[in-house]
């Protein structure tokens, strides 16, 4: 099981994977926070994507996907982080840490985290 970033769920659905993170996908299930499902409304609702939750092939994916929720304990995780960003990424990284399962990311900031098991 791996946790996407919303970059990385994107890319997936695009056809922008890097050999690596292809190669990861195709091993392991998918999982994402809740909050991944408002990043994507945001993103297209100011224009900086085109595929949005309106979208089949998102949609189809989203069935396939574990949905996390933004609980307790991932809000309790976000205090122990060893790094400041967003506060989209970090409950993304919190859940990752919240459910035990690695995180996919291209994030820099995140990238640098000590804590946080990476795939």
């Amino acid at each position: 099981m791996l946790n996407l970033d919303t970059h990385i769920l994107l890319f997936a659905l695009e056809g922008r994977l890097r050999p690596r993170e292809r190669q990861l996908l195709s091993d392991n299930r998918w999982g994402i926070s809740d909050i991944v499902l408002w990043e994507i409304t945001k993103l297209k609702q100011r224009g900086r994507i085109t595929l949005g939750l309106e979208s089949p092939a998102l949609a189809k994916a989203i069935e396939r996907l574990v949905i996390w929720p933004i609980d307790r304990n991932v809000c309790r995780e976000m205090m122990s982080l060893d790094f400041a960003s967003d506060p989209a990424d970090e409950l993304i990284a919190a859940t990752s840490l919240a459910y035990g399962v690695p995180l996919l990311t291209r994030d820099r900031r995140i990238r640098k985290s000590k804590l946080l098991k990476l795939a």
